[in-house]
Formats: C-alpha cells, structure tokens, sequence
C-alpha cells in the first residue's frame, strides 16, 4: 500500500523553516532592543533609583501586570529560542522522514 506524503513532508519543511526564520527574527529584535537599552548612559543614582522602583513594585505585585521593555525583550528571546528548537525539530522529523521514504524506494 502506498501513501502519498508529499504534501505532508513539503507542510512540515515550510513550516519548520519559516518558524526559524520568524525566531531568528524575534530573537535580533530583541537583542537590539536590550542592547540599544544597556548603551544609554545612565548614572550610579539612576541605576539604583530604577532599581529601587523596580524592588518597590515586586512588592506590590506578586504577578507583575505589565513588565518593563528589558522584560518583554528577555520573554521574547526566551520564546523565540524556544520557537527556534521546535521548529528545527520539525525540520529534523521533516528530514528524517524523506530520508526513510527514499531509503525505502530505493
């Protein structure tokens, strides 16, 4: 019995390669935020005062309701790395599989 898998296996790479690339994507954005974040020149008392607001507003809230920018940034290239390796996955499932059917055919 024969199956036809050629649409499957050409979803999977697309998917698998656009899902990488819209990582790849996210994760250079948020490096260049965090980075054009850490170049501005700030002074000792700055720090410590965002610092100090920062501590201030973890002890209001134990689930903070809106984070900071470094904060979305950090969550974003967690996600996008994340995003990154499960579409690489699927690319390696993808590849694996064509591997098998031209082993088989052969």
């Amino acid at each position: 019995m024969a199956f036809d898998v050629t649409n499957n296996v050409n979803s999977a790479i697309i998917s698998g390669t656009l899902g990488l690339n819209r990582a790849q994507q996210g994760i250079t954005e948020a490096s260049v935020s965090i980075a054009q974040r850490n170049n501005q020149q700030q002074t000792p008392q700055d720090v410590l005062t965002n610092a100090a607001t920062q501590q201030l507003g973890q002890v209001r809230q134990l689930l903070p309701q809106g984070g900071d920018s470094l904060t979305d940034n950090l969550l974003s290239l967690q996600i996008n790395s994340r995003n990154a390796l499960a579409s690489g996955k699927v690319l390696d499932i993808a590849n694996d599989t064509v591997g098998r059917i031209i082993d088989e055919l052969a």
